[in-house]
């Protein structure tokens, strides 16, 4: 036997049957799943699962009638939904009805627990893949831009498990600051986004003042029209490298929302916001729970949606910047680091119950 042959048996007796069927199995079951999570965003917005809410069992004309949408669409969506599990279907009656325990996490009367809303970023990475492709043979990112619908998703996501979990779960997460707030404080949110969550605070805490940074033009846009839509009078928005505060020692409290990680100069960040954190100040900063290192996060119960969204957004929006491109999965230890490194010397790590995606940092300089 020639040492050829003796290398195929060896490898032929090594190979797993059983296991490769199972991996191929699980494939099967990316496809259905990734096909369920599509299906799902275009349920939230044409409000399907919200219609359907209530409804007792009912035709796909019934629906379609409900939703205000085409029925042969409905029809096959239903389709969709059925062999999904997700809906339950009568073939004698050919009626259809969503689960009130399925619509507990489906509905827009739901949230926080509206995880229709976080699938709609499936389809919005996906929008973006042949410019990644192009990223992964040439390097450089896709920037911002590229996202349509990004700031409108990231929002109705935020609103889920930020904004609307603020002032009961988040601010509490700080000892005293309620109070601080009521009495009236300075307040800075780096990376604000549309402005959601500091377009909240201002009109809850009429005597703080708030300010709120961010290089999105359009998000900046549209957290201005929400504070004139209220007359919000305390609170002020300006489109701002964040990376370049220059400011010092200015604010009583400082936040950042899932901001960090996708900036093109995390370092610069965090030194600016030391520096215009007053000395007695608290920076609290929300970001993505999870470890530097990957085979920590083997046991996370979402971590190939976060290493996904990374490569699909937050690490080449930073690359396309000519930034450090860290990811959605910097971690806790490099943050820990960074904040160190940016003078920071108290850090303090929490989490809430209703969030799997994010930890909270409550950090001092001393």
């Amino acid at each position: 036997m020639t040492e050829l042959e003796r290398n195929n048996m060896t490898t032929q007796q090594q190979f797993d049957q059983e296991r490769a069927e199972a991996f191929a199995e699980r494939l099967v079951d990316v496809l259905n799943s990734a096909s369920i999570a599509l299906m799902t965003s275009i349920s939230h917005r044409t409000g399907l699962f919200d219609a359907m809410t209530g409804l007792p069992p009912s035709t796909s004309e019934q629906i379609a009638d409900a939703a205000d949408l085409d029925e042969r669409y409905v029809r096959e969506w239903l389709g969709a939904m059925v062999v999904s599990r997700i809906v339950e279907h009568d073939p004698q009656d050919a009626t259809y009805q969503l689960p009130q325990e399925h619509a507990t996490f489906l509905t827009r009367a739901a949230s926080p627990d509206n995880i229709a809303v976080t699938a709609q970023f499936i389809p919005l990475l996906a929008s973006v893949e042949d410019g990644v492709v192009e990223s992964f043979r040439n390097g450089g990112g896709v920037p911002y831009s590229a996202f349509p619908r990004f700031h409108e998703v990231m929002a109705e996501d935020s609103g889920q498990t930020i904004v609307g979990t603020l002032t009961d779960h988040i601010l509490p997460l700080v000892p005293g600051l309620i109070e601080h707030l009521e009495e009236g404080i300075d307040v800075l949110d780096v990376g604000c986004g549309s402005g959601r969550a500091l377009n909240l605070l201002a009109r809850k805490f009429p005597n703080s003042r708030f300010t709120g940074y961010d290089f999105s033009e359009e998000g900046i846009a549209h957290a201005r029209a929400e504070a004139e839509e209220h007359g919000t009078a305390n609170i002020r928005f300006e489109v701002k490298d964040v990376a370049v505060l220059d400011e010092e020692e200015r604010y009583d409290l400082i936040t950042t929302f899932d901001a960090v990680h996708d900036q093109a100069k995390p370092a610069a960040v965090l030194e600016g916001i030391a520096d215009a954190l007053k000395d007695d100040g608290v920076y609290l900063m929300q970001d993505i729970a999870g470890s530097s290192h990957v085979h920590k996060n083997l046991d996370h119960p979402i971590g190939p949606l976060l290493y996904t969204i990374s490569t699909m957004h937050c690490m080449t929006v930073s690359l396309a910047q000519g930034g450090e491109g860290f990811g959605t999965m910097w971690g806790e230890e490099k943050a820990k680091e960074m904040l160190a490194e940016a003078g920071f010397t108290k850090v303090e790590v929490k989490q809430l119950p209703h969030d799997i995606f994010n930890n909270y940092f409550i950090i001092t300089k001393g």
